[in-house]
């Protein structure tokens, strides 16, 4: 097992986090520490595609690892230089454009901030109903930056 530390972020695009818990369980095989954090839309919406408690348990029992699901949670992650790469997959249009505009308002938004205080890499896997074309600009913004790398 590779002993690289993984935050892996998730938001709120619920119509892929089917997709992106088949690559969280991915991860959890081949690392040895996967820290989940969540967004507050993951915390409290219920969609048609599943409850927020059944889909935040899910996730705890694929990482084996609480959720960082608060501002003070994810403060620590910078400081105590608790990653090595951070993951935001579903990277919502939202939370895209916070990052671009360096707003740190959730758990994601300050794991990002806190963990690039380290020089660290920071994957953005973006998935917006919005549309890209909406999103370019941001997008833009992220790849202009260092340690922002975009799937």
């Amino acid at each position: 097992m590779n002993s690289k530390r993984v935050g892996f972020a998730l938001c709120g695009s619920f119509c892929t986090h089917k997709e992106v818990l088949r690559e969280l369980e991915g991860l959890c095989q081949e690392y040895e520490t996967v820290l989940p954090i969540v967004s507050q839309a993951c915390q409290t919406t219920d969609t048609r595609f599943g409850k927020s408690e059944d889909f935040l348990a899910q996730v705890e029992r694929i990482t084996g690892h609480s959720i960082v699901d608060s501002i003070q949670k994810a403060e620590p992650i910078g400081p105590k230089k608790l990653l090595d790469v951070l993951i935001i997959a579903p990277c919502t249009g939202n939370t895209l454009a916070k990052l671009a505009a360096g707003i740190t308002d959730t758990p994601v938004t300050m794991a990002a901030k806190a963990h690039l205080r380290n020089a660290r890499p920071v994957v953005v896997a973006v998935a917006t109903n919005d549309g890209l074309s909406a999103a370019a600009k941001n997008i833009g913004e992220l790849l202009a930056r260092r340690n922002y790398y975009l799937e």
